[in-house]
């Protein structure tokens, strides 16, 4: 089979440092001889075509990229935000960062065809002014900014959020390109930016869950005017930043006025019982038990014990929800969840407008089929 002599060595080396591996580990992980690989680097031979795909594809790049001369300008390839999350984790995996990149092309991507449209009507991003150190008072002026309602879902507070300007991504729970792995432990992320900043969620088994993450990168963005990547770990912080979007979140989510409708004299004696006491707030609120339960510990209103060991009683009784599994039946309408309203609003009106072909639309979709990508103009059109 005939080979490719034309391959930069220096481009296949800067992404094998760029991901933390060598050389030999990416032909162990590819299932190409090491030897061609040590001969490629070596400027002594070329690789098939097929070979260099697969390195391509491993790294999330085109092939062209490996065949351009001169060494990698890393300013061009990866932006401040992205230098900024991985900054943050350093041991951030291969697929981790290359969903990074693939929400910054969207980003790019929308806001193309925002210009192609000349949409004067996208929402713009005006954040309020906020005061870092009184979480109370930046809670009720983002509730006010938002517009938000006593009641609210998942889907509320996304909506209101995206009215805003500011984009909103849900990871799938599908193996996919748009997936963030379950076992990985990231939770969100925002890329920020002045005009269009992006908030990443991973989709967790309760969507009540997904709001505090959706408020907590919020706050990165409102309070920090930051670019901020979070695990579990980071949302249990009490120190710097963390602990200032965590407060926010609290307070936006729950403020005092809601914690005044809770009675302590109702307070069950067993911790497994918290959840069906507080049962109409979470629903009302939107949000999971220990966020109530957080604001409560905090306002002084719960002891420190009775909070760990819910905690603890949670963490071993919580079993994997049915949502997390999914089905496929709505294939159509997964673009809606993943990119959200904004987004896929923008692809169809440029895709009626004429700017872009039904197959750019598809792959700005997560690859639609086109009798789903049909389906989906359908949905919207309230057919």
């Amino acid at each position: 089979m005939e080979r490719i002599h034309s391959i930069n060595p220096q481009r296949i080396a800067w992404c094998c440092a760029d991901q933390g591996i060598t050389p030999s580990e990416l032909a162990f992980e590819l299932d190409i001889a090491a030897a061609s690989i040590e001969r490629v680097m070596a400027g002594e031979d070329g690789i098939t075509f097929n070979q260099l795909r697969k390195i391509a594809e491993y790294f999330s790049r085109g092939v062209l990229f490996f065949l351009e001369t001169g060494p990698v300008d890393e300013a061009q390839v990866h932006t401040p935000q992205f230098r900024t999350l991985a900054n943050q984790k350093p041991e951030m995996s291969i697929k981790l960062k290359a969903f990074i990149e693939r929400v910054e092309k969207q980003r790019a991507v929308y806001l193309s065809l925002c210009e192609d449209l000349d949409d004067n009507d996208r929402p713009c991003f005006k954040p309020p002014d906020l005061p870092l150190q009184d979480p109370r008072e930046a809670g009720r002026i983002a509730r006010q900014w938002l517009g938000l309602n006593d009641e609210n879902s998942f889907d509320d507070y996304r909506a209101a959020v995206e009215a805003q300007g500011v984009l909103v991504f849900r990871s799938n729970g599908y193996n996919g390109q748009w997936q963030i792995a379950k076992e990985n432990p990231v939770l969100g992320f925002t890329l920020y930016d002045p005009t269009c900043p992006v908030i990443v969620i991973k989709k967790q088994d309760w969507e009540s869950r997904q709001s505090f993450t959706l408020f907590h990168e919020l706050g990165h963005l409102l309070l920090h005017k930051a670019s901020s990547i979070d695990d579990e770990q980071d949302f249990q912080s009490h120190e710097g930043r963390e602990r200032e979007a965590n407060a926010f979140a609290g307070h936006l989510l729950v403020p005092d006025e809601f914690l005044a409708r809770i009675y302590d004299a109702d307070l069950p004696d067993d911790v497994s019982q918290y959840d069906e006491w507080l049962k109409g707030q979470r629903k009302a609120w939107g949000v999971i038990g220990e966020m109530i339960l957080r604001r409560l510990l905090d306002a002084g209103r719960l002891p420190q014990g009775q909070y760990k060991a819910y905690r603890e009683w949670w963490g071993q009784s919580v079993a994997t929800s049915k949502d997390d599994r999914g089905s496929r039946k709505y294939r159509h309408r997964e673009p809606k969840h993943v990119f959200g309203n904004t987004f896929v609003r923008t692809v169809l009106d440029a895709l009626n407008a004429r700017h872009i072909t039904l197959a750019k639309a598809s792959d700005y979709l997560d690859n639609l089929k086109i009798s789903d990508l049909h389906q989906l103009e359908s949905h919207y059109a309230g057919l």
